[in-house]
């Protein structure tokens, strides 16, 4: 593609029958490609991306705080930490869970770097080439990367305005099922989905939660948006609804894993997530974290401790939720004006727009019209198993301004036009 430019293709097959048969199936992310793309064309508007806004955090209070940080206990926060991570970090991350009805103690947390490599241990950990990992459809680009990487079967199940269907959820698994397919997790983004910026209805989640206890399957839970809701609004976690202090696993939940991150809600430089989990998982994941990294971040871990503890993080939290609020709404004012034949559904949190295009205009061809007229995107074969998805992509106005959103719609019209005028022409 128009972005492959310049790759030398011996270089690149050098090492090919070097290989194992894990790295033969990793694959470019078309999302950090694009990023490097924009890097060098700062003219172009980059609707790709899922950077949180920064515009809001108090960088001056936070250098002040660090320094007093460093005098103080710079031996530690320059050391080696556990594999498990700090313990008051892990007593914080509880306090913010709860708000969702997240319920553990710390010993049932382990803090990873970012919830992609607890993803990728949890994957590590369950998936045998050939098993099934049931998930969302579209499904979020990280996550099918990880999966694919360990060989795995993904099975998407298709979603609506409401998330994941149960009904559907059990049909596939009972198909699976017959097939003598092995089925070792769900993995679900509930909250506000990326990409498809959906949120799953309250009354469904206690019914996917029982399919898949019916049925032995894990849940895996990811909610790094879920405190993103433009108007306040907060939704029990599914694993809430698996928790109980009669159950025998009562420090945590029994079937569902639940992975958060402060990348979103904070800063993602932090590279600072974590999984909780019943202890036996918990001591499987410390054991990948320590032939993997040995640690996570000290440092990032401690200042995090030092900002939950000395700034009123839900307040930046209500002012990156207005920021998220304005912007969405300029860009479906800009969509509403500009590409009225395209549709989407209206987001309520997050930081997406699950877009789809006009008839007969494909996403991956559009790309490079695009980068042409001064704007990127995701195209959304990216987000399928199959590559399927090529009438959507997925714009993000978590990052661009206002002015440049509507500016990049504009944009993403005249390409748009232009791909028409020559597929006219052929």
């Amino acid at each position: 593609m128009w972005y492959n430019e310049g790759m030398d293709d011996d270089l690149a097959s050098k090492w090919e029958n070097s290989y194992s048969d894990d790295a033969r199936v990793l694959t470019r992310s078309e999302i950090r490609t694009l990023f490097a793309v924009v890097a060098e064309h700062p003219e172009v508007v980059s609707l790709a991306g899922g950077m949180p806004s920064l515009d809001q955090m108090p960088f001056a209070e936070i250098s002040k705080v660090l320094a007093d940080v460093v005098a103080k206990r710079g031996a530690e926060l320059w050391q080696y930490g556990t594999a498990q991570g700090d313990e008051r970090l892990r007593e914080l991350v509880l306090d913010i869970c709860k708000l969702e009805g997240v319920q553990a103690n710390k010993d049932n947390v382990v803090l990873t770097s970012g919830s992609q490599q607890a993803l990728d241990y949890i994957t590590r950990l369950f998936i045998n080439p050939d098993d099934v990992v049931l998930c969302e459809e579209p499904i979020y680009v990280g996550a099918k990367g990880i999966f694919a990487s360990y060989r795995a079967d993904i099975i998407s199940i298709k979603m609506d305005g409401g998330g994941l269907i149960p009904e559907l959820l059990e049909k596939t698994i009972i198909e699976q099922e017959k097939q003598n397919k092995k089925i070792k997790f769900l993995y679900t983004v509930p909250n506000f989905h990326n990409p498809a910026s959906v949120t799953l209805l309250v009354e469904r989640r206690p019914k996917v939660l029982e399919i898949c206890k019916k049925h032995g399957i894990l849940i895996i839970e990811d909610n790094p948006y879920g405190l993103l809701s433009f108007e306040g609004e907060l939704y029990p976690s599914i694993y809430s609804f698996d928790y109980s202090e009669d159950s025998e696993f009562s420090n945590a939940a029994e079937n569902v894993i639940y992975l958060g991150s402060f990348s979103k809600i904070i800063a993602p430089g932090f590279r600072v997530g974590y999984a909780i989990a019943p202890s036996a998982i918990c001591e499987k994941l410390v054991l990948c974290a320590e032939a993997a990294t040995l640690c996570s971040s000290t440092n990032s871990q401690m200042t995090l401790v030092a900002y939950l503890e000395n700034f009123d993080w839900m307040k930046r939290i209500n002012l990156f939720r207005k920021s998220y609020k304005e912007r969405s709404y300029a860009m479906i004012t800009a969509l509403e004006k500009y590409l009225p034949e395209c549709t989407f559904e209206v987001p309520h949190g997050g930081f997406y727009i699950w877009l789809k295009l006009p008839e007969g205009v494909r996403s991956d061809k559009l790309l490079p019209y695009a980068f042409d007229a001064g704007v990127v995107y995701v195209p959304g074969t990216g987000f399928y198993a199959d590559n399927r998805g090529a009438e959507y992509i997925r714009i993000s106005f978590c990052y661009p301004n206002s002015e440049e959103i509507t500016a990049g719609i504009k944009h993403l019209k005249s390409a748009i036009d232009n791909y028409k005028k020559q597929e006219a022409l052929k």
